[in-house]
């Protein structure tokens, strides 16, 4: 009588990592290579504003070259995150099934979130003014997606690194993120404080309780 042995499916190599980075940098290539002016303005995001004073029509948010480096930046920041639970102890960061999943919820998340902004802004009646005020955020938050890229690799690849490194990186997004909030709400100044009782519901609603309770069901999940 034969004997059958089942073994267990592995779900954990390093090929689709490598897939999916070699995909990201193909979308960056070829971003670059349609959009080559713009793509240029937009890598000198950190040192000059001129990107975001020649881009500030809404309607460029739809345009391939923004839908183009947005899968970038979801790429970027889903493997980040996979990267932090493999940091905790919650997933590995070779779990193609989990970086789906990841994938996925930053998706919907992102999406969710910018369909309540536009119906939350429209009841506000301040939808100009937040419409300007997401697509600098998007803008930047794209970019820090691009530049976060490279630290993936790094992270990924080199065992070595201390593993207080990601927390690190973790902690400069955040600090970075804040500084670009202030640095929006500054340029918008004169909007925001003509209408600034509507964007302080709006700031709490959409910009701090979303974070604050992902933090809360993640640090009481985790005891």
């Amino acid at each position: 009588m034969t004997e059958h042995v089942l073994h267990p499916r592995i779900t954990d190599t390093n090929d689709w990592v490598t897939l999916v980075f070699i995909m990201a940098f193909g979308i960056i290539a070829l971003t670059k290579s349609v959009y080559e002016n713009r793509f240029e303005d937009f890598t000198k995001l950190i040192f000059s504003d001129k990107y975001v004073r020649i881009y500030r029509d809404s309607s460029h948010l739809m345009g391939m070259f923004s839908i183009s480096l947005f899968v970038v930046q979801i790429i970027s920041f889903s493997f980040f995150i996979q990267i932090l639970l493999n940091n905790f102890g919650y997933g590995s960061k070779t779990d193609w099934i989990l970086f789906i999943q990841i994938f996925t919820f930053v998706i919907y998340f992102i999406l969710s979130k910018f369909l309540i902004e536009k119906i939350i802004a429209t009841a506000f009646k301040i939808e100009e003014l937040v419409e300007q005020f997401n697509l600098q955020k998007v803008t930047y938050r794209t970019y820090v997606g691009l530049l976060l890229l490279p630290i993936d690799i790094i992270l990924f690849y080199y065992e070595s690194i201390l593993k207080n490194i990601p927390l690190l990186v973790l902690y400069s997004i955040v600090v970075m993120n804040v500084l670009l909030y202030v640095y929006s709400i500054k340029n918008y100044r004169k909007e925001i404080f003509s209408k600034l009782f509507y964007f302080i519901l709006y700031l709490c609603t959409l910009e701090i309780a979303p974070y604050y309770f992902m933090y809360y069901w993640f640090t009481k999940g985790s005891v």
